[in-house]
């Protein structure tokens, strides 16, 4: 009976890590729908790149650094190359959640990073920035000894990745024509359709990434999990729509879909730790957040995120790990707890913020004298799927639709390219 059970656990898993690897083809989705077309191709490579980098180098360095022995609480020791681990189930679940760590950073650095520099920083996300996080938290390090509670990684992945995500795209600065004085100009995305698509795989990917955090097929545990998952998703989606028709006097669909995610990053934290009830006000609440959080980075910080990655991912995530100080069954405020695990918390969060944004700081630096951080004006206005790619992803006239009104430059790099190409691939 044992052994049955055990191995519909690893089935459980790996169903899970199946599920959080599909999500990559939601974040592809969402960026490429939530920004402009002539930068398709490049986004699509992106998270290809991310995915399958990622997992070799969590496979050399990243898990031996997250779940390996503790140094001091801080880092793990030993396990590189899976060298003496023998649940490789748990390694194959955790790469996944590595990259997605990384690929956060591909939304809000959308359509003027170079792809070098940006492979460069998802080198060191996967290799040594995420996986010391998770150490603190899930590999029995400081976080975990002091309390810290973080279910699924509402802070250990998606802040990790949101505050890199932020330090990214201030050091290289907002896409041309964002900004014009005081003015904040929109730069439409050309699909919604395929932004909404995205927002419905990651939904179903979290299922996985919240289910099979239980790391078990638990009858008793898994079901609330995923209730939790999808009251706390649709609370944030409901309260983005009317909060936004509220506040603009219509329902923003891109921000509706993002309140979404919003929710999902918000219940990640808490999933098995709140009431159903609990999951629904903390999805509200991160719908509502988000959106002002979106406001504040645009208007006022003026750092340009064409995803809102940073809001959702970042500012939600803040809220979710707080929120189990409040809404924890067991030891949460609104349950007669003290105020301790919300101090815990606080702690954590902080924690995570500061050791993100040093290194990732720090590496841009050690990568802006290698590469470029930023490809030219040039490039970014003719777009970078032929910049970087020498290719598109869509017709001639959607490219064209969706240049910065250049056709000059778009039709000059397309004559160059033709005459680097051989005969036959000319256009």
């Amino acid at each position: 009976m044992e052994a049955v059970q055990s191995s519909v656990d690893m089935l459980w898993i790996m169903l899970g890590a199946m599920l959080v690897f599909f999500m990559h083809a939601g974040f592809a989705m969402v960026e490429t729908g939530f920004t402009r077309s002539k930068n398709t191709l490049n986004i699509l490579m992106k998270n290809m790149i991310t995915i399958s980098l990622g997992s070799i180098l969590y496979f050399i360095v990243g898990y031996a650094l997250m779940f390996g022995p503790s140094s001091f609480g801080l880092i793990g020791t030993e396990g590189f190359a899976l060298s003496g681990v023998t649940d490789i189930g748990f390694f194959v679940f955790q790469a996944v959640f590595a990259a997605t760590c990384a690929t956060i950073i591909s939304g809000a650095v959308a359509e003027r990073m170079h792809l070098t520099a940006y492979i460069l920083l998802t080198v060191a996300m996967t290799a040594i920035i995420y996986p010391v996080v998770g150490h603190w938290v899930w590999g029995g390090g400081w976080l975990a000894e002091i309390g810290f509670i973080d279910f699924a990684g509402s802070t250990v992945v998606h802040l990790t990745g949101a505050v890199a995500a932020f330090i990214a795209a201030w050091k290289i600065g907002p896409r041309l024509g964002k900004y014009s004085g005081k003015t904040v100009n929109t730069i439409p995305g050309h699909s919604l359709p395929l932004g909404a698509l995205g927002v419905f795989i990651l939904w179903l990917g979290w299922f996985g990434f919240n289910g099979g955090s239980t790391l078990a097929a638990d009858p008793a545990l898994v079901p609330p999990v995923i209730a939790n998952t999808l009251l706390a998703a649709s609370a944030g989606v409901l309260a983005t729509a009317g909060y936004t028709r509220l506040r603009y006097g219509r329902i923003d669909g891109t921000l509706t879909m993002n309140g979404a995610l919003a929710g999902l990053v918000g219940i990640t934290a808490g999933a098995a730790n709140v009431s159903f009830l609990g999951a629904i006000l903390i999805g509200l609440i991160a719908g509502i957040i988000m959106t002002e959080a979106v406001h504040l980075l645009d208007t006022k910080i003026r750092v340009d995120d064409p995803v809102g990655a940073v809001s959702v991912h970042g500012i939600a995530g803040v809220w979710g790990t707080l929120a189990i100080g409040f809404f924890d069954v067991n030891s949460g405020l609104l349950y007669g707890g003290g105020a301790e695990i919300l101090g815990i918390q606080a702690v954590g969060v902080l924690a995570v913020i500061a050791w993100a944004s040093l290194s990732t700081g720090a590496v841009l630096l050690l990568i802006s004298v290698v590469t470029p951080l930023r490809v030219t004006a040039e490039e970014e206005e003719t777009g970078l799927d032929f910049a970087e790619h020498g290719s598109q992803a869509y017709s001639m006239q959607d490219v064209l639709r969706g240049s910065s009104g250049r056709a000059d430059n778009f039709a000059d790099r397309l004559n160059q390219l033709g005459e680097e190409r051989p005969a036959s691939n000319k256009a």
